[in-house]
Protein backbone atom coordinates (compact mmCIF):
# COMPACT_ATOMS: atom_id res chain seq x y z
CA UNK A 1 0.00 0.00 0.00
CA UNK A 2 1.11 3.36 -1.09
CA UNK A 3 0.84 6.60 1.50
CA UNK A 4 1.60 9.00 -0.76
CA UNK A 5 4.08 11.32 -1.17
CA UNK A 6 5.45 13.02 2.29
CA UNK A 7 4.52 16.63 2.96
CA UNK A 8 7.79 18.27 2.76
CA UNK A 9 7.96 16.70 -0.46
CA UNK A 10 4.30 18.24 -1.82
CA UNK A 11 5.65 21.40 -0.53
CA UNK A 12 8.75 21.32 -1.87
CA UNK A 13 7.04 20.10 -5.39
CA UNK A 14 4.78 23.10 -4.94
CA UNK A 15 7.61 25.90 -4.13
CA UNK A 16 9.30 24.61 -7.23
CA UNK A 17 6.24 24.67 -9.54
CA UNK A 18 5.85 28.20 -8.59
CA UNK A 19 9.22 28.90 -9.48
CA UNK A 20 10.40 30.21 -6.01
CA UNK A 21 14.19 29.94 -4.56
CA UNK A 22 14.06 28.89 -1.32
CA UNK A 23 14.98 31.54 0.69
CA UNK A 24 12.32 33.85 -1.03
CA UNK A 25 9.68 31.46 0.04
CA UNK A 26 11.10 30.86 3.53
CA UNK A 27 11.16 34.61 3.97
CA UNK A 28 7.58 35.07 2.25
CA UNK A 29 6.27 32.34 4.83
CA UNK A 30 8.52 34.32 7.89
CA UNK A 31 10.69 31.20 8.76
CA UNK A 32 14.36 30.52 8.03
CA UNK A 33 15.95 29.17 4.88
CA UNK A 34 17.29 26.16 7.32
CA UNK A 35 14.09 25.24 8.65
CA UNK A 36 12.33 25.30 5.57
CA UNK A 37 14.75 23.11 4.39
CA UNK A 38 14.19 20.28 6.86
CA UNK A 39 10.38 20.79 6.44
CA UNK A 40 10.57 19.78 2.68
CA UNK A 41 13.51 16.85 3.19
CA UNK A 42 10.97 15.49 6.16
CA UNK A 43 13.14 15.98 8.71
CA UNK A 44 10.85 17.96 10.94
CA UNK A 45 7.26 18.69 11.08
CA UNK A 46 6.02 22.38 11.10
CA UNK A 47 4.28 23.99 13.21
CA UNK A 48 0.55 24.42 12.88
CA UNK A 49 1.28 27.94 12.29
CA UNK A 50 4.08 27.33 9.86
CA UNK A 51 1.71 24.91 7.77
CA UNK A 52 -0.79 27.34 7.36
CA UNK A 53 1.83 30.09 6.44
CA UNK A 54 3.44 27.72 4.01
CA UNK A 55 -0.21 26.92 3.13
CA UNK A 56 -1.36 31.05 2.14
CA UNK A 57 2.17 31.41 0.53
CA UNK A 58 1.03 28.64 -1.77
CA UNK A 59 -2.55 29.44 -2.46
CA UNK A 60 -4.04 26.44 -0.85
CA UNK A 61 -4.97 25.78 2.87
CA UNK A 62 -3.90 23.67 5.47
CA UNK A 63 -6.22 21.40 5.28
CA UNK A 64 -5.76 20.48 1.46
CA UNK A 65 -2.08 19.58 2.58
CA UNK A 66 -2.29 17.72 4.74
CA UNK A 67 -4.92 15.50 2.61
CA UNK A 68 -2.66 15.27 -0.13
CA UNK A 69 0.32 14.18 2.13
CA UNK A 70 -2.06 11.39 3.81
CA UNK A 71 -2.23 9.99 7.40
CA UNK A 72 1.32 9.83 8.16
CA UNK A 73 2.47 13.03 6.92
CA UNK A 74 3.20 14.90 10.80
CA UNK A 75 6.13 14.15 12.03
CA UNK A 76 9.64 12.38 11.52
CA UNK A 77 11.34 9.73 13.81
CA UNK A 78 12.28 10.95 17.43
CA UNK A 79 15.77 10.33 16.70
CA UNK A 80 15.78 13.05 14.15
CA UNK A 81 13.55 15.70 16.24
CA UNK A 82 15.95 15.04 18.81
CA UNK A 83 19.05 15.51 17.09
CA UNK A 84 17.57 18.74 15.28
CA UNK A 85 16.43 20.23 18.49
CA UNK A 86 20.02 19.50 20.61
CA UNK A 87 21.45 22.65 21.45
CA UNK A 88 25.07 20.59 22.30
CA UNK A 89 24.78 20.00 18.71
CA UNK A 90 26.65 22.00 15.99
CA UNK A 91 24.94 22.46 13.17
CA UNK A 92 27.74 20.22 11.16
CA UNK A 93 27.39 17.62 13.90
CA UNK A 94 23.50 17.74 13.26
CA UNK A 95 24.35 17.01 9.12
CA UNK A 96 26.28 14.10 10.31
CA UNK A 97 24.19 12.31 12.24
CA UNK A 98 21.04 13.02 10.23
CA UNK A 99 22.94 12.12 7.29
CA UNK A 100 24.30 8.57 9.23
CA UNK A 101 20.93 7.48 10.55
CA UNK A 102 18.81 7.93 7.21
CA UNK A 103 21.54 6.26 5.65
CA UNK A 104 21.59 2.86 8.06
CA UNK A 105 17.79 3.24 8.01
CA UNK A 106 17.45 3.28 4.54
CA UNK A 107 19.87 -0.35 4.31
CA UNK A 108 18.53 -1.85 6.80
CA UNK A 109 21.68 -1.71 8.76
CA UNK A 110 20.43 0.04 11.94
Amino acid sequence: MSVGPALGEIIRRRRELAELPIRQFAAMVGISGPYLSQIERGLRAPSDRVLHAIAESLRTTADALRTEAGPEWDAPPAVLTAIAADPRLSARQRQALTEVYLAFVATGNG
